[in-house]
């Protein structure tokens, strides 16, 4: 791994993840290039913000959940391929239901040169410390659709108020938010704010 990377769990005590992109539960229905374990890698300052991030949140009675972080380069190129592959319907009506796959690029959900491969972009959720249920967002990971924009129309009360909740969490600790993504979050004083790493996680 590159000097200034780690994993998150080793440095943010009691953190949860699910790499989604290490799994078949992804936009692209298997696991994606570069992704050889199940772990969340970031830069030490990413983790030392999540730190922050998580204790701010369990004082709300809530966890921190990572669903990526680190993403390397080869990754994202794997998405571009994968866009123009012919549909095959099998994660479109979860992910992508009201565009088509080149779409995603063109609309701001996926990037060519993605933050996450800088290393201190986040993607995550928050879940009940109670119950350890995660906390009804209005959508899940991935949903590439306008519902998923900071102050969408069309959910709930409460869960906008979870996304509000998150998004103040996150920027009260240093990160920025991305108005088309409720989960995604950047440290402002990204260590790597110009290179793109492409390492794999394993």
């Amino acid at each position: 791994m590159e000097d200034e990377f780690v994993f998150v769990d080793e440095l943010v005590t009691g953190i949860r993840w699910d790499a989604k992109y290490a799994t078949w539960d992804n936009f692209t229905g298997k696991p994606v290039d570069g992704y050889l374990a199940n772990r969340i890698v970031g830069t030490t300052a990413l983790c030392a913000a999540l730190e922050m991030a998580q204790e701010k949140a369990a004082g709300l009675g809530f966890g921190l959940l990572l669903w990526d972080g680190y993403r390397p380069q080869r990754a994202v190129d794997r998405f571009l391929r994968w866009s123009t592959e012919p549909e095959d319907g099998r994660t479109k009506r979860r992910h992508y239901p009201n565009i088509d796959r080149p779409q995603m690029f063109e609309k701001g959900y996926v990037a060519a040169k993605s933050g996450h491969s800088r290393g201190s972009t986040i993607d995550l959720t928050l879940y009940d410390l109670a119950s350890g249920e995660l906390a009804p967002m209005g959508g899940g990971h991935d949903l590439m659709d306008p519902v998923s924009h900071h102050g969408a129309s069309g959910i709930r009360r409460a869960e906008a108020n979870n996304r509000r909740c998150l998004r103040a969490i996150m920027e009260g600790c240093g990160f920025s938010s991305y108005d088309c993504e409720w989960w995604h979050y950047t440290l402002k004083a990204e260590p790597y704010p110009n290179t793109y790493f492409d390492f794999p996680i394993t």
